[in-house]
């Protein structure tokens, strides 16, 4: 019987099934501050202890500051929250990159960047965008604080077999167009409610030739759309981008591996419960104008006349912009290049790239915050500090930093931010923060001129 590559990876981790639910064993659970404190207290209350600690890890990404890290940390519910980390990491003995450990990053950026994450896995973690692992061929998926504790407990959780879809996208990119311009076009197509109860497979020829760092872009924003989450078959440039990385495979080893991996792919007669496709011609440099990453538009287009939906007329308000306006031009006050969508360091080459011999607008303020410790290694010792610092950016440490404005890195009210993040909700960045999301390079080009300009005419 053919099968989706979904269903492979969910039959191959079923446990049990009761009334209809299927109980999925974990392969791997990555947790941060935020969401296992109170898994961790009623794993206390029950007088349990986490049952595989050696499929448990956890990182200080979301309260971090991203300036002196090397100090106490100063926002008093931060520093409560990532101390609380660390306590239940001692007294539960799971493994734990804090801050100012060498491995140190957003917990989407550092799995993939190990080899923890590898291709036939299953993968949780308490925090929406683990579809950012789903890159890599494996079933990787959010889930609230309650299913933390749960898979803590038992290294399973409960849940019902989700829908499938399979989104192709066919032909060749046109210059100045990238991942985060894929998938914010087919969230404008789809809207942010279109994937609601599937799990979506990438495929075509645009997506087999995309790098490692732009199909997790890709997969990153899945949940965007409404998914459950998203995932690309495996392929060589899956193998090339694992090779030799810490926690992979070797020799013999990496032979079976391999082996297995190649299995890995949706049979051709399989079935989806939907399909959907597009073509890469169609694709341009995106932004968003709205407050929801559905309401996203061309660079060159306008912002759609829609009439009589209270929703869309309170989110233009929120955004201090009008039906029919075109968005090139439009001037901003801040430009955030960072979040475990674009924090990589082939996202930090791109913006390098573009701003060298550059400097930035005197009327904006840059931050570029690194995924991880090792991507600012990286990046230090290709010289890309130096282009930054040269250009007026700064360069600051690892963390989730400004995509979601639960440390101190907060977008003034009323101001204009182009983002590399993935969420452009009311709020989202800092009380009245107003979110425009687009590329690296279009926040690069934004950053130096000071307004949203076409990277199309201003590259060679």
């Amino acid at each position: 019987m053919s099968k989706t590559l979904f269903d492979k990876l969910w039959d191959a981790h079923i446990v049990d099934s009761i009334d209809g639910v299927d109980v999925i064993y974990i392969d791997q659970h990555f947790i941060h501050e935020v969401t296992s404190p109170q898994a961790f207290d009623g794993l206390k209350k029950r007088g349990i202890s986490v049952f595989r600690t050696q499929k448990t890890l956890a990182t200080a990404d979301h309260n971090v500051p991203t300036i002196n890290q090397h100090l106490p940390i100063i926002e008093p519910m931060s520093r409560a929250q990532v101390k609380k980390l660390t306590d239940n990491c001692r007294e539960f003995d799971v493994e734990l990159y804090e801050l100012g450990h060498e491995k140190n990053g957003i917990v989407h950026i550092i799995g993939p960047e190990l080899g923890i994450t590898k291709p036939g896995m299953t993968i949780v973690c308490g925090d929406s965008h683990t579809s950012t692992h789903g890159a890599f061929g494996s079933i990787a998926f959010g889930i609230g604080t309650s299913q933390v504790e749960q898979t803590l407990a038992t290294q399973c959780i409960l849940m019902n077999r989700p829908n499938t879809m399979r989104i192709t996208i066919e032909g060749e990119l046109s210059k100045g167009v990238f991942a985060k311009d894929i998938i914010l076009y087919i969230i404008s197509k789809l809207t942010a409610a279109g994937g609601t109860g599937y799990f979506i497979e990438y495929a075509g020829s645009t997506i087999r030739s995309l790098s490692m760092e732009a199909r997790m872009t890709i997969c990153n924003m899945s949940i965007e759309m409404g998914a459950r989450g998203g995932l690309i078959a495996p392929d060589e440039v899956t193998y090339a981008y694992l090779k030799g990385k810490e926690r992979v495979p070797k020799g013999d080893n990496w032979d079976n591996a391999k082996s297995y991996w190649q299995t890995l792919f949706s049979d051709t007669n399989a079935m989806f419960d939907r399909e959907e496709k597009f073509y890469a011609k169609d694709i341009s440099p995106m932004v968003t104008f709205g407050t929801n990453p559905g309401m996203g538009i061309k660079i060159d287009d306008l912002i759609p006349e829609i009439n009589n939906v209270a929703s869309f007329d309170k989110s233009l308000a929120y955004m201090g912009l009008k039906k029919g306006e075109s968005l090139l031009g439009q001037k901003i006050q801040h430009v955030f290049i960072g979040s475990c969508t674009n924090a990589r360091i082939e996202d930090l080459r791109i913006v390098a790239e573009y701003v060298s011999g550059k400097k930035k607008s005197n009327e904006v303020s840059v931050m570029i915050v690194p995924g991880s410790k090792q991507v600012e290694a990286q990046a230090k010792q290709e010289g890309l500090d130096k282009i930054f610092i040269e250009a007026g950016f700064e360069l600051r440490e690892p963390g989730c930093s400004a995509c979601l404005g639960m440390n101190e890195d907060k977008i003034p009210s009323g101001e204009y931010c182009i983002s590399t993040s993935n969420r452009n909700f009311e709020g989202r960045q800092g009380p009245g923060a107003r979110t425009i999301l687009a590329s690296p390079l279009m926040a690069a080009a934004a950053a130096v001129s000071g307004k949203i300009e076409d990277v199309r005419l201003l590259i060679d």
